[in-house]
Formats: C-alpha cells, sequence, structure tokens
C-alpha cells in the first residue's frame, strides 16, 4: 500500500462539502466515484473508503475548532435517492487484513467522536437520509443525535453485512441499534439478517430512525429540525475561532518530525521511540492569550501532533510493533496549562475543546494495537496530561536516581499526578486511567490521587504502584533492552489480544463494546474464508455466484 497522509483541508476534499448558516452547518457526502485512495475499484453509491473517512474526520475537527458559533450540524447526501451505501465492497476484498482492521478502527473513533461532540461540545449532530443508508452508511446516521428518513417508499436503512457479505457492521452498527437506540433484541436480529431494509412508519415504530419525512416538506422539516436542535444546544463562548493551520512535519525514512512530538523508528527492533516535549514558556495568564496563539497554543499543538503522530504510524508502519513513550521538559509548566484549561473548561470553548481533544487522542493510543512502554528518565515532564501517557503504557520504567556516567549532578527523575489525571481524561470504560490502574483497591486509589500535586522520585512512585519497575543506572539498559527485546519475539496477534483485555478493565459501556467485542468479532469473522476466502462472501459479492460456506460453527 503507498504511503497514507492525514493531514488534509477543505480545499483538498474531494467527497464532502461544508457549509455553514450561522449556527447550523451542513456536511453533505458527495463522493467522487473515481477518488478511491488506492487504485482497483469506484466508489459507486456514496461507498466509502478510509480517504473519504480522513475527510470526515477532519471535517468534525475543524466544527469544534473553526466554526465555534455552529451548534447543529446536518450530515445528508450530496446524492438523489442514495445516503450512503456503506464502506465500498470491492476496496475491502482487496484489501489486506491489517488494512481492514485499521480501516475500521479510524471510522469508529471519528463517530464516537462525533457523538463526543454532540454530548460534551454543543454541536449536535442531526442524520438526514434523503436516500437509502445501508450498512456504514446507517452506521454512520447511528453515530448522530436525531435520524431523519425520507419517506418515498423506496428509501430504507439496512445492515446487509451478515446477509450479503458474511460480515459483521463493523463500525457499531450491532452495539448502537441496540444499546443506544434501544431497539429490541429480536427486532434488531430480524432487522440484522434483512438485506432489503426497513423504511417508513416501521424504521420508526423499531426506534431504528426518529422521523420519517414525505419527500415534498423534506427541506422544510431538515431546516425546523437543525434549528430546533441549534436553539436548544449549549455552546460554551469564548474567543474567536481557531483556524487548524496544517501541521509542520517532516517525515524520513528512520523518523516522524513536528514541532513538540518526534519519533525514532528502527524497524530491525520494531520499536517506535516517541518524544513528546513540554512548553517552552510558561501558560498564557488567560483564555485571550491562548486564543491569540491559534494551533500553536501548545496543549492544542501536542494533542493535534500526537493524533496524526498515532494514525501514521498505525497506519504506515505496521511491523513496528512496539512504541516507547518519552517526555522532555519543564513539568511545572506543563500543570501550569492544565490549570488554564480546568480552570476555565466550563466556561471557555476553546479550552473545554482542547481538553476534549487531548481525551480523544489518549482514547485513540488506548485503542491501538502496540504494546506500549514508558521510560521515565532525568529530564521528563510525565506530570498531568502528560502522565497519562505513562498511565496508558502497558509497562513503565522509572529510573532510580541518575545515570552517573552521563549526569550524576542531574535532578533525578520525576512524575507528577495532577488534577488532569483525576477526571477531565477518562477512558472508553468511564474511568480515569488512575482508578482503571487501581480498580477495586480505593485504598491505593486515594493515596495515588493524594499524592497529588508533589513530584514523586522513583521510590515512592514505585511504592504507590504508579510505576512497574524503577531500576538504577546499573540495571537500567539490560532491563529496559530485555523487555523491548522480549516484546518483538511474541505473537503480534497474541499481544493485540492481551493488551485490548488487561487496558480496558472495569465497566462495558458502548465505546468498549465496539472497540473490544465487536472488533474482536469483526476482525475474526474478516479473517475467516467464508468471508474473505477464494470463495467467501466478500469475494461472490456481485458475481453471481454464492458464496461457499464452511459450516462449521466455532
Amino acid at each position: 500500500m503507498a504511503h497514507v497522509e492525514f493531514r488534509t483541508s477543505p480545499a483538498k476534499y474531494r467527497h464532502w462539502r461544508l457549509s455553514t448558516d450561522g449556527p447550523v452547518a451542513t456536511l453533505a457526502m458527495d463522493v467522487d466515484e473515481q477518488g478511491g485512495l488506492v487504485p482497483g475499484y469506484e466508489l459507486k453509491l456514496n461507498s466509502y473508503d478510509l480517504g473519504v473517512d480522513i475527510e470526515l474526520y477532519d471535517a468534525v475537527q475543524r466544527l469544534r475548532f473553526e466554526h465555534p458559533e455552529v451548534k447543529a450540524v446536518v450530515m445528508t447526501s450530496g446524492k438523489e435517492k442514495i445516503f450512503c451505501a456503506g464502506a465500498n465492497i470491492r476496496m475491502l476484498a482487496a484489501s489486506a487484513h491489517s488494512w481492514k482492521v485499521n480501516f475500521c478502527k479510524f471510522t469508529n473513533e471519528t463517530r464516537n467522536g462525533i457523538e463526543d461532540a454532540t454530548e460534551n461540545s454543543g454541536q449536535t449532530y442531526l442524520a438526514a437520509l434523503n436516500g437509502t443508508a445501508s450498512g456504514g452508511g446507517y452506521e454512520l446516521a447511528l453515530a448522530c443525535d436525531r435520524i431523519l428518513l425520507v419517506d418515498d417508499r423506496s428509501s430504507v436503512v439496512s445492515l446487509p453485512e451478515l446477509p450479503l457479505l458474511g460480515v459483521l457492521p463493523g463500525t457499531g452498527g450491532l452495539t448502537r441499534v441496540v444499546d443506544k437506540r434501544l431497539v429490541r433484541r429480536d427486532l434488531a436480529d430480524y432487522f440484522s439478517t434483512k438485506s432489503e431494509g426497513i423504511g417508513g412508519s416501521k424504521a420508526v415504530g423499531w426506534k431504528l430512525v426518529d422521523e420519517v419525512v414525505p419527500r415534498v416538506r423534506w427541506q422544510e422539516v431538515v431546516s425546523e429540525r437543525a434549528r430546533d436542535s441549534a436553539s436548544s444546544a449549549t455552546r460554551l463562548g469564548g474567543g474567536p475561532a481557531i483556524e487548524l493551520t496544517e501541521l509542520a512535519k517532516d517525515r524520513a525514512d528512520d523518523s516522524i518530525t513536528y514541532a513538540h512530538v518526534s519519533a525514532s523508528l528502527d524497524r530491525d527492533r520494531a520499536v517506535a521511540e516517541i518524544t513528546v516535549t513540554g512548553p517552552s514558556a510558561g501558560a498564557p495568564a488567560s483564555m485571550d492569550e491562548a486564543c491569540a496563539q491559534g494551533a500553536a497554543f501548545w496543549p492544542l499543538a501536542v494533542a493535534r501532533e500526537l493524533d496524526d503522530l498515532i494514525l501514521d504510524l498505525r497506519t504506515n508502519e505496521t511491523e513496528i510493533g512496539t512504541w516507547v513513550f518519552k517526555t522532555a521538559g519543564d513539568a511545572a509548566r506543563v500543570l501550569a496549562y492544565d490549570e488554564l484549561l480546568l480552570a476555565h473548561y466550563d466556561r471557555d470553548w476553546l479550552a473545554r475543546e482542547t481538553v476534549l481533544y487531548w481525551k480523544r487522542t489518549l482514547k485513540r493510543l488506548d485503542v491501538t494495537s502496540r504494546s506500549l512502554i514508558a521510560l521515565i528518565e532525568p529530564g521528563s515532564c510525565f506530570a498531568g496530561s502528560l502522565l497519562e501517557l505513562a498511565l496508558a503504557a502497558d509497562r513503565s520504567y522509572m529510573l532510580f536516581g541518575v545515570f552517573e556516567d552521563v549526569d550524576p549532578d542531574a535532578v533525578p527523575a520525576a512524575i507528577t499526578v495532577g488534577p488532569a489525571n483525576l477526571g477531565p481524561l477518562p477512558m472508553a470504560n468511564g474511568l480515569t486511567r488512575l482508578a482503571t490502574r487501581f480498580l477495586g483497591d480505593a485504598v491505593a486509589l486515594a493515596a495515588a490521587e493524594k499524592s497529588a500535586p508533589s513530584p514523586l522520585e522513583a521510590e515512592e512512585a514505585e511504592k504507590l504502584g504508579l510505576v512497574t519497575f524503577a531500576p538504577d543506572d546499573i540495571d537500567w539498559d539490560e532491563e529496559v533492552r530485555i523487555a523491548l527485546e522480549e516484546r518483538a519475539s511474541f505473537s503480534p496477534d497474541a499481544l493485540t489480544g492481551l493488551e485490548a483485555n488487561y487496558r480496558f478493565a472495569g465497566p462495558e459501556t458502548i465505546e468498549t463494546k465496539i472497540f473490544g467485542r465487536l472488533t474482536a468479532w469483526q476482525n475474526w469473522i474478516f479473517y475467516r474464508p467464508n468471508a474473505s476466502g477464494p470463495d467467501g462472501a466478500l469475494r461472490a459479492y456481485g458475481t453471481g455466484k454464492r458464496a461457499d460456506f464452511d459450516r462449521k460453527r466455532v
């Protein structure tokens, strides 16, 4: 596969049209049939591939930062009588398994981001289905707060993956139908086995959509519902819009470099060493000053860079299985930026959006199928929001003391628990990473939280359970080397399962179901011959031949 770039802008869109009218924005899907990300398929009937989804993700982000005046977003189609036919089948049939997995994961994350905007940002999404929405098209509608379907006796909603393709709705369809739309499970079972779909009053009665609207009143009703949503949405005030300027990024064969984030790629060891640099100056005195910095505002800039790096590595470097996180800088400055954002979280839109962006980026890290290891050394700034990187890691190593042969007079490494670790950056399970770490141990959790905001050196951090190991400088290199080599020797498939299980301890939520249970099922089904084999349903689709299924249940 060719290298995939996630940076884009509305001027480069081929598949979406974004327009605004006061508090209402419209995202119209008008897919260019010849605009596939890779050759070999046509994107007919508003079907989509990763390239279409990259533009959608960019649009959702820009609405949050570049259009703070928008309170309602109407998602609709630019084509007549078709909303979206879902993921392109030819693309799926021809793609490698890893490509399918990353495609489904990224699409899920974007749809979760749409729901997050509705829940936390005062930007309510409405799906205006001006034609049939099938498969991933209906799943896109399910991410919206309200679904309107045109009533023209032909337009329906459907999840036809099982009967037609031998797979499942892999971007949250099954979960959202029963857990979000609250469709009765026997009706959901029937719906998901009927490729022809359901429309009209039955779709409303079964809770598959909220409203069906005659075509003659379509534009009028959609406009009314959008205005109603905008009038009831609560969007915080604050400064002017922030333009998300193109990220400055230098990508070489063995490195990826941004202003505050860098990655060194060692393909021989299958390791990416990622360094996040703390702020070079103190926090602004106010959110007005932060707003004046625009996209260069340190927490926003780092979130954007880390977000792009995760996507780049996850998609383009599939054989680099271990990511090592380091930080460098002044911990006190990191905590000062956290304090500024959290003090204004409930009254300034930019403060809230920046915190929410951090939350989504850390969640993207959580669901990434890579081994995550944090190395905490002298000069690190794992504090507050940046401490979340270490708490997200599968393992963390913190140097006891200093490197005597390098700088015996250095200040020993320290970590600092701050307010950012105590609630505003929850995982998909709804818990903080600290609460997940100390699940079922209220005493240990309370002790860790009580340590804030004092810097903790290695002995105390290990005692509180905030790091995994604290070797001294004699053992440091050897212990880290063994950990990385051991990780590279294991089965990547088994590691992915292991990590996903351990990262999401605690309560089950819609998000954990989608990324854990459903994604695992979908990935397994995609891999099976009944779906992807030479006689499987994906390859048979459109040929007139029936799939040849292995009938054994496993």
